[in-house]
């Protein structure tokens, strides 16, 4: 049965890198775990980070994470949907908001509750995701100060994750610049300019981060150390916090083509034949996991010799060419994942999470 690896010291190592960068820059972070779909043994791995602010996507991560850390802040991290509502502001303490009407239902619910509901304003900045647009920013604000029971503490964007649009010192300036208007307009104070993840990192390593900027919210650079501006790595952090572990379940040499009448397969793609291959064998590896668990292209094996050829819902088939490794059935194959394999795997009910030291 395959199995997920989550390498306590390196993700402590990570934590603790950065850390320390957000204290000497004086800035505010939370975790955000969305990557770990609620698996609770992981999680736990997280809250002992001793961090006290959390983010997630998912209003049943939030539920667990209060049970877990019951001191800690909440945040969740899109715009509300209107039939959460209830359960958002019983588990989150702060919310993403861009639509005045789900900021008002929300009023009617803290009201209803007994407590006060902190959001944060998203501003669209150019990747076209969540975010109120600039120009009518002054008035949203207007109507979000009239309502009962709502604490705004923030003005947040979202770049990167839709349309690949970079932050840039302009973009950040710009939106520590609707902070100043917003408070100078209402004699109101804003905390948090939430203009940070982990695709801000390299700006702040670069020393080149307006000012204005107080508030991160982090998750690939955490567990994968990854810089999104080089597409490498952020210098001293670990990429190794999580390891798949598949079981060869069959293995033969076999031809390197099909034969027969051919058609799209179950995912619907056709697979290329290459004319070299045409008369070839090499030794051929099935695992027990499949596209119900992770994106092939999101893995990479870390045996040498070992190539993906092609998945199918719960096998995947690899190329092991002469099989140098001298593999067999029932060897373990190791690999390395990005953001989105680990969230497949992580999301997949079938394979296991184990804790290492």
């Amino acid at each position: 049965m395959a199995f997920l690896e989550l390498y306590r010291e390196k993700l402590r190592h990570n934590h603790r890198f950065l850390s320390e960068l957000f204290k000497e820059n004086g800035i505010e972070w939370g975790i955000v775990t969305k990557v770990l779909c609620g698996n609770e043994t992981f999680i736990r791995e997280v809250v002992a980070l001793g961090e006290k602010e959390f983010h997630d996507t998912r209003i049943s991560n939030l539920k667990m994470l209060k049970k877990l850390a019951p001191e800690s802040q909440t945040v969740y991290i899109k715009p509300p949907a209107k039939r959460a509502i209830p359960n958002l502001v019983r588990f989150a303490d702060v919310s993403f908001n861009s639509d005045l009407d789900t900021i008002k239902a929300l009023s009617t619910e803290a009201v209803k509750q007994g407590r006060t509901h902190k959001v944060i304003i998203m501003v669209e900045m150019g990747d076209l995701r969540e975010g109120v647009m600039g120009d009518s920013l002054v008035d949203f604000y207007e109507q979000v100060f009239q309502l009962p029971n709502i604490g705004i503490v923030g003005l947040g964007t979202n770049l990167n994750c839709l349309n690949g649009i970079m932050p840039t010192q302009d973009k950040l300036i710009q939106l520590g610049l609707y902070k100043q208007l917003i408070e100078a307009k209402f004699n109101k104070k804003i905390p948090w300019v939430t203009g940070g993840t982990s695709v801000t990192i390299p700006l702040l390593l670069k020393k080149q981060l307006p000012k204005g900027m107080n508030h991160f919210r982090i998750g690939e650079a955490l567990f994968f150390g990854k810089d999104l501006f080089t597409d490498g790595m952020i210098e001293g952090m670990r990429n190794d916090v999580f390891k798949l572990h598949a079981e060869v379940i069959e293995l033969y040499e076999k031809p390197m083509t099909p034969t027969g009448e051919q058609r799209t397969n179950v995912a619907g793609v056709k697979p290329v034949v290459k004319a070299s291959d045409i008369g070839r064998t090499a030794f051929r590896a099935i695992i027990d996991i499949g596209l119900l668990d992770v994106d092939p292209k999101n893995l990479t094996p870390m045996t040498k010799g070992v190539t993906i050829i092609e998945a199918s819902s719960d096998m995947l088939v690899l190329d092991l060419d002469t099989n140098a490794a001298n593999l067999r059935v029932g060897d373990l194959i190791s690999f390395s994942l990005n953001y989105m394999g680990a969230l497949g795997v992580m999301n997949s009910n079938y394979i296991d999470k184990v804790v290492c030291d």
